[in-house]
Order: structure tokens, then C-alpha cells, then sequence
């Protein structure tokens, strides 16, 4: 009886109640898990010990990633064989070996050749067995339908950008978090009015992990750090989101979004991919340093060199990502190199505002003091 209930059954028909048990439960899953991992981290030492590119003062656990994948694991271990997914359960084996990577990096120290052959590999796996790619350039650069092996050499550029820009932005607190919580959920929205109820269900329960996690990233007193751990197998989530909307809409001819879907997802990593390609402009062209050494030039530590708090960095950046995200919609009519274009320049106007109007505020402070001070002196 249960089996045959099982197998006739479709999400789309309780859509609501469906994505609420998945989100919950990887909340759920979360949430109780945290609190072991925190408090085994703590007794066995198992800490980041803050050093000169740190943005704190305190040694704090950084095995949140391990909560995510359990969450993340029993998850799609049961709703993919609910839906009988097989790409769920693909996309399963990837984190699987990203999760080892990370917490490998996380106890002990992994050496960057290592970590990239095995970013190569998760994303190998579900991009060769899946055969979810980006098919064409959507006539970038008067480009339009990219060849298998091109297409395949391309589509794993763009997953190892994604996962390692990510890992980039993990250097204040909630932010990349609050990132991916904003991304998946855009991407969930997307995903429900396409009807691919598997991804919106893999979407809402990475939602679910990041909400029970942020709440321990902002604690002062019970602060977790994701971790390289976490940081890879989040990454590579956003970047199969990202390449499986675009992958769909390039199929779909009569999508909207057909010809536009690259433009849209540069809006929702917009963040993520303008600090890279900054940080790696940065090193390479003006400290001239090898482009994969850390440093403090990311776009956070500016805000945060600036006198912004943490959570108010996190909010500015998430908010302005949000600003990007809702300009690419309205320039959905436009030629794709404009929208580009576009953004890039838009959005970069965007991440100076806070900037200017923190010196114009000091200014009219500073003039403010002035009658004061000549009193003072009299």
C-alpha cells in the first residue's frame, strides 16, 4: 500500500506542505546537530586560531560544514528516493567527496592541487551523468551553440569558480551564508515556476541547513565558522543551481528568460564573481603576487576597514546583491552583451555608495565638532 502510494506520487500536487517538510527537516537536522559538533570541537581543540588576515579576535570551531552535509545527506536520501531521482542522488556522491575534501582541509592542512583535482571530480560526476551543462554562449560575444567537449570544459570552469569564489567570500560573519540563503531562494522561486520539483526541493532544504547555521555564525557566545567543508559543499550547490537554470532555459526556447538566463545568474552571484575577478585583478596586476595567496583586499575586509560591523557588512552586500538581482530582471529585454555590461557597471556603482555616504556622514560630523571646538578654545 505504502509502496504503491510512493510511486504515484507527485509534489507538484502538495507543492506547499512537500517544500515545507523538506525545508524543516533539513532545519531540524541542522539545528540538533550544531550543538554536538560545537561542543566536540571545543573539547578536542579543533578551532581556527585567529591570525593577521582573521576578522576576529576569538578562536572559533570551524566544522559547521559536517552539520550541513548530515542535513544535506539525509535529506536527499529521502526525498530523492521519494521523487526516484537519480540526479539527486548523483549530486548526493559529489558532496560526499567534497565533504571529505573540506573536513580533510578543516582538521589538517590540504594542499591546493589536491583540493582542485577533487572539485574536478564532484563536478565531473554530475555533469558527465546528468548531462546538465550550459549548451551555449546565448551569442556571447556572437556566440551561440558550444561543441560536447567544449561545452562540457566550460561547464566545469564555471563549477570551479563558483564553488572557490564562494569559499572567497567566507570571511565575515553570516555573509556567506546569507549569500547562499538569498541565492536559493531566488533560484527556489525559479526552480517551482519551471515545476522542477527536485531542485526546489534540494533548494529549500540547503535554505533550511543555512538558516539553523546562521544562527550559530552570528552568535557571540556559541560562534561557528562553515569551513572549508561547508564553504565547497555549499559552492558547489549554488553552481549546479546556477547551471541547471541555465542549462533549462537555453532548452526551452520559449522561456522568457531563453537568451537572458546568463545575465540572471551573474546577477545572483553577482557578489561572489565581481570580489574574485577584483581580488585576483588586485594581486595580479598591482601586488603582482601569486593570484591564490590570501590576503585582506577582498570587498568585506574594505567595509570592515571601514568601520562597518559585521552584520552590517553582511547586510549592505546581501542587500545591494539584491538591488543587481531585481536591475537584471528589468533589463530582461535587452540585448544579453548590454545586460552584462550593464550589471557590471550598475553593480559596481552600487558597492562604492556605502563608501561615499560614510565620508560624507564623517564630513558633516567633522563640521558639526567645528563650532565646539573654537568655543573650547575662546
Amino acid at each position: 500500500m505504502l509502496k504503491e502510494l510512493l510511486d504515484s506520487f507527485n509534489p507538484g500536487d502538495y507543492l506547499f506542505p512537500w517544500l515545507l517538510f523538506a525545508g524543516v527537516l533539513a532545519f531540524y537536522i541542522a539545528y540538533t546537530t550544531f550543538p554536538t559538533i560545537l561542543y566536540v570541537a571545543q573539547k578536542k581543540g579543533l578551532v581556527d586560531v585567529p591570525g593577521s588576515r582573521s576578522a576576529h579576535t576569538k578562536s572559533v570551531p570551524t566544522l559547521g560544514g559536517i552539520g550541513i552535509y548530515i542535513s544535506m545527506a539525509l535529506v536527499i536520501t529521502i526525498t530523492g528516493a521519494i521523487l526516484h531521482s537519480s540526479t539527486l542522488l548523483l549530486v548526493m556522491g559529489s558532496l560526499t567527496i567534497l565533504f571529505f575534501l573540506g573536513l580533510k582541509d578543516d582538521l589538517t592542512v590540504l594542499s591546493p592541487r589536491k583540493k582542485f583535482i577533487g572539485q574536478l571530480l564532484a563536478a565531473l560526476l554530475v555533469i558527465v551523468f546528468t548531462d546538465n551543462r550550459i549548451i551555449s554562449f546565448s551569442n556571447i560575444l556572437d556566440i551561440q551553440t558550444l561543441p560536447y567537449w567544449v561545452s562540457i570544459s566550460f561547464t566545469l570552469f564555471v563549477y570551479i569558480l563558483i564553488i572557490n569564489a564562494y569559499n572567497l567570500i567566507d570571511g565575515v560573519d553570516g555573509l556567506a551564508g546569507t549569500v547562499a540563503l538569498g541565492a536559493s531562494g531566488i533560484l527556489l522561486f525559479i526552480f517551482i515556476n519551471s515545476e522542477n520539483y527536485s531542485l526546489a526541493t534540494l533548494a529549500i532544504a540547503v535554505m533550511g541547513s543555512l538558516i539553523a547555521f546562521l544562527r550559530l555564525n552570528f552568535s557571540k557566545k556559541n560562534k561557528l565558522f562553515m569551513g572549508d567543508t561547508g564553504s565547497m559543499i555549499i559552492g558547489f550547490l549554488i553552481a549546479f543551481f546556477v547551471v541547471s537554470f541555465i542549462n533549462n532555459a537555453q532548452l526551452n526556447e520559449s522561456s522568457v528568460i531563453h537568451k537572458t538566463s546568463p545575465a540572471i545568474a551573474l546577477a545572483i552571484l553577482f557578489y561572489p564573481l565581481i570580489d574574485t575577478l577584483r581580488v585576483v585583478i588586485i594581486r595580479v596586476f598591482k601586488l603582482k603576487t601569486n593570484p591564490f595567496m590570501p590576503d585582506r583586499n577582498h570587498i568585506h575586509h574594505l567595509f570592515l576597514k571601514a568601520g562597518f560591523s559585521h552584520k552590517a557588512t553582511t547586510f549592505i552586500i546581501v542587500s545591494i546583491n539584491l538591488c543587481v538581482f531585481a536591475i537584471a530582471i528589468n533589463l530582461i529585454k535587452l540585448n544579453l552583451n548590454t545586460q552584462i555590461i550593464a550589471l557590471l557597471i550598475y553593480g559596481s556603482l552600487l558597492y562604492t555608495i556605502p563608501f561615499l555616504a560614510q565620508k560624507k556622514l564623517l564630513k558633516i560630523e567633522i563640521l558639526k565638532a567645528k563650532p565646539s571646538l573654537k568655543k573650547k578654545t575662546i
